[in-house]
């Protein structure tokens, strides 16, 4: 029976060790930038923005008209001529025209100079939106190749845990051979091993979801496929400065500066409104040709110039323009509340995650003490369970006291990882991990 579990074990590990693709987290983040399907999205978004950004969009520019027709009649004319006759005849005409037409705003009070730095903010907006994406990206493939790195360390720890139970089951199983122990250690000692077998089993599922997750985050076309990383340990940074994080955040976070932009949107949205209380300007002028044939006249044409001049102001639109801008000020204070409230809660989230991140470093310095005595006492433990000196119920406690601890700071471990990549995505720093 254990033959039989350490030769699936056995397979289980070995399992896609040939033909795996070894990523680096650089390599995975490169992957994710250029293949994950948010990143490609908002990065079109960004694209639209930026083909808004023209004068003509702004209302700047002209615009020409070219246009042509041609229309006629055909109608009875019922005539009372001066000598009392009458007279019914058909009547045909045609009338057909053809020109060129320019129309063109002059002065509209500045609300075309506030749609054209509207626009300019909108692509300002976009390049934040792009950037904030590709902060999140970064930080997710981040935290779930450490995840991985974790999930891997895991289970050589419970590969060790089931070497450890399957050396305790051999020594009990030439005990009993010899009568020394009785059937109930050596059923115990079987228990433990398949106790520790099943957990290293389920630690392969485990391993195996954060593989496909990380394999989606990259947009990979197979999810399934067997990649290995390239780090083996997590390493762990105990050298970030709280002071320079904080100034960084609050310089450099990328929400907080889209929240910016939005008061600063809100801020000519108020302009443009504004714009009118002022009179407007518009220019037209045009090329055509005019021709008719009638009845009466066998031919008449027109062909030249026409141009105009408009200069008109709204002196009464159902008080609209006085509530458009009452409303504009207070989205502009509005933004003002939104933006205060983001800075208090990006620097209650510095507080927590700085706290955190502090906290575990002292827990990760402890366990790795604990480790220690934890090693030392399993090799006593051992050595006194080889001699005949300790029960199997003792050593049992010593192999799950030196896992624990292991898993304990390996814990600690990526605990510091998550809240150092936190900390550097809230201060507009997650792409250092391209560096």
């Amino acid at each position: 029976m254990k033959r039989m579990v350490w030769c699936v074990i056995w397979n289980a590990c070995c399992a896609g060790l040939y033909a795996q693709e070894v990523y680096s987290l650089r390599q995975c983040i490169e992957t994710g930038l250029e293949r994950n399907y948010s990143i490609r999205i908002v990065r079109n978004e960004e694209r639209i923005a930026a083909a808004n950004v023209t004068p003509g969009n702004a209302g700047y520019l002209p615009t020409a008209d070219v246009n042509a027709g041609l229309s006629g009649t055909v109608h009875n004319s019922d005539n009372r001529l001066a000598d009392r006759t009458e007279r019914l005849t058909g009547v045909h005409s045609e009338t057909a025209d053809a020109g060129l037409n320019l129309n063109w705003t002059a002065f509209d009070g500045f609300g075309i100079q506030a749609e054209y730095a509207r626009l300019k903010e909108l692509l300002r907006m976009g390049e934040l939106n792009t950037r904030m994406t590709v902060e999140d990206l970064v930080a997710d493939i981040a935290g779930e190749y450490y995840n991985l790195v974790r999930q891997t360390i895991r289970l050589k720890n419970l590969r060790y845990a089931v070497s450890l139970s399957g050396e305790r089951l051999r020594i009990v199983e030439e005990r009993y051979s010899i009568g020394s122990v009785s059937r109930m250690d050596l059923q115990q000692a079987q228990v433990d091993f398949n106790a520790d077998s099943s957990m290293l089993f389920t630690q392969f599922e485990t391993l195996h979801s954060s593989r496909v997750n990380l394999n989606r985050l990259m947009a990979l076309d197979d999810v399934n496929r067997r990649i290995r990383i390239r780090d083996s340990i997590i390493d762990v940074n105990t050298l970030l400065d709280e002071h320079s994080l904080l100034d960084n955040m609050l310089n450099n976070n990328a929400t907080l500066l889209a929240s910016a932009k939005n008061k600063t949107l809100s801020e000519l949205d108020l302009k443009k409104a504004l714009s009118r209380n002022y009179p407007y300007v518009r220019l037209n002028t045009g090329y055509g040709y005019t021709g008719s044939r009638t009845a009466s006249t066998d031919r008449q044409q027109r062909l030249g110039f026409n141009y105009g001049l408009t200069v008109g102001f709204s002196l009464f639109d159902g008080l609209n323009r006085r509530r458009e801008q009452r409303n504009a000020r207070i989205r502009i204070h509005n933004s003002e509340l939104l933006m205060q409230q983001l800075e208090l809660s990006l620097r209650a989230d510095h507080s927590t995650l700085w706290m955190a991140y502090r906290n575990n470093i002292e827990l990760w310095e402890l366990e790795k003490k604990n480790l220690v005595v934890a090693q030392e006492n399993y090799a006593i433990a051992i050595e006194r369970y080889r001699l005949g000196d300790l029960a199997g119920i003792e050593l049992r406690e010593a192999q799950n006291s030196l896992l624990e601890a292991e898993e304990r700071r390996s814990i600690s471990e990526y605990n510091i990882k998550l809240c150092e990549i936190s900390l550097l995505q809230l201060s507009g720093q997650a792409l250092k991990y391209l560096e």
